[in-house]
């Protein structure tokens, strides 16, 4: 395993953090290199060292929300697709995202990019993927899968921004319960 300088952690956390409060306050577009150096307290050269450009930055703090989320979910029990696989699924998404609410809530609120969605649809869909490669005869059904997949992703994406940006309207219990009650026993 390759070992990372602490130096560098600790600048890409203060860059991350620095790039979170300043998409609190306005759109990602609006946000200049400068900003980020400012609210970071570093020069822009220690900014340039570790990043080609904001974009660069983003990406970086996706891959490693990403990540997180991947080794979250291959602690997932259930091996084959079935409503249990996927209300775990589902839990270790909600968990992980109130575990990571403040930056999901500062990528959402002045920035409706897809980058977030996308992040989420890839993982889920990759690792409902992976269980379909070693588990080929358990569909009940003549829908591709992909298409499945993507119709309950849809409505479970949509019905999890809206607990991430309207954080009073019901609590993440509530919402697996009525995730558990949508989801039919046969898929």
């Amino acid at each position: 395993m390759e070992k990372t300088d602490l130096r560098i952690i600790k600048t890409n956390k203060i860059l991350f953090d620095a790039l979170l409060t300043l998409m609190k306050e306005k759109n990602f577009e609006k946000i200049k290199i400068s900003d980020i150096c400012e609210v970071a307290l570093i020069n822009r050269s220690t900014f340039y060292a570790h990043y080609e450009d904001k974009y660069d930055l983003l990406i970086a703090l996706i891959e490693e929300l990403k990540n997180t989320f991947l080794n979250e979910l291959k602690e997932n029990e259930y091996n084959s697709i079935s409503k249990e696989y996927f209300m775990n699924l589902l839990k270790i998404l909600i968990e992980h995202t109130d575990q990571n609410r403040s930056i999901y809530t500062s990528i959402l609120s002045n920035n409706k990019n897809g980058l977030f969605l996308d992040f989420i649809m890839d993982v889920a869909n990759r690792d409902i993927a992976n269980r379909l490669k070693n588990n080929k005869d358990i569909i009940n059904s003549n829908i591709p899968i992909d298409t499945i997949t993507k119709f309950y992703l849809g409505g479970i994406i949509n019905l999890g921004l809206d607990w991430i940006l309207n954080k009073d309207k019901y609590t993440k219990e509530e919402l697996l319960s009525y995730l558990d009650k949508l989801i039919p026993e046969k898929i």
